[in-house]
């Protein structure tokens, strides 16, 4: 129909076997890769053979992981390594899994895990211009310097994203984080979520990670803010030792 954008097949069946090894924090085979996407098995090895020939795959005895270029496309950030604690965060919290950073005046989503039982929130709006509507991006900014925040927060305009979005910087500032020091995002960015988040720091900046699902589930979140803010410990850990 006109007016719909052309599509390349070949392209598209590539990503999803990328999307489907990404969702493991172990290898996979190309079999069951195959079977998952849909694809018959010849044309599964020839996507394969390609995507670890450029280097977004690498083949192990065992099966297929993601490969260096899709560890860079994260800002370097070893994400495969970190997958296996998101992956037990969203399985302790029955919430989809979400890790973001603070990169050079920017905050930047790396990494979600989720499942069908737990999807993701529809991100319509990149979280370079929804920081301030989003648990994550407010875990990041209550960990900012003074100066780093005043920096941010005027090069972004605070953008009404929903009734509940707050758009006033000197009301955003005091509503950061909870009295545990979470921060929460309550219909700000997407009506009917509530996405809870816990700051990481380590020696090379700031970072955070969040659990999503739907607002009815908000306090059963807050109360097991403990095992997210261990979850956090672990990331901050592990990217310590980067």
């Amino acid at each position: 129909m006109a007016g719909e954008p052309t599509l390349i097949g070949s392209v598209q069946r590539a990503l999803h076997l990328l999307d489907a090894v990404g969702s493991r924090d172990r290898p996979v085979s190309a079999k069951v890769l195959a079977r998952e996407v849909a694809l018959p098995l010849a044309t599964a090895y020839h996507l394969l053979r390609t995507l670890v020939h450029e280097g977004y795959l690498r083949r192990l005895d065992d099966g297929y992981v993601l490969g260096e270029r899709v560890v860079s496309l994260g800002a370097g950030l070893p994400a495969w390594r970190l997958r296996p604690t998101l992956t037990t965060l969203r399985d302790e919290l029955s919430a989809a899994c979400y890790l973001a950073v603070y990169r050079e005046g920017e905050i930047e989503l790396v990494d979600i895990v989720d499942s069908p039982q737990h999807p993701r929130t529809d991100l319509w709006v990149g979280l370079h211009d929804a920081g301030h509507a989003t648990a994550l991006g407010k875990a990041i900014l209550a960990e900012m310097s003074d100066d780093q925040r005043a920096d941010y927060l005027a090069r972004h305009a605070l953008a009404d994203l929903t009734p509940h979005t707050v758009t006033n910087p000197a009301v955003l500032r005091t509503r950061l984080t909870d009295p545990t020091g979470l921060a929460v995002d309550a219909g700000e960015y997407h009506l009917g979520v509530v996405c809870v988040s816990a700051p990481i720091r380590t020696a090379g900046g700031i970072a955070a990670v969040a659990v999503s699902a739907p607002t009815q589930r908000a306090d059963d979140l807050l109360s097991k803010g403990s095992t997210l803010r261990r979850g956090a410990e672990r990331i901050g850990m592990a990217l310590s030792l980067q």
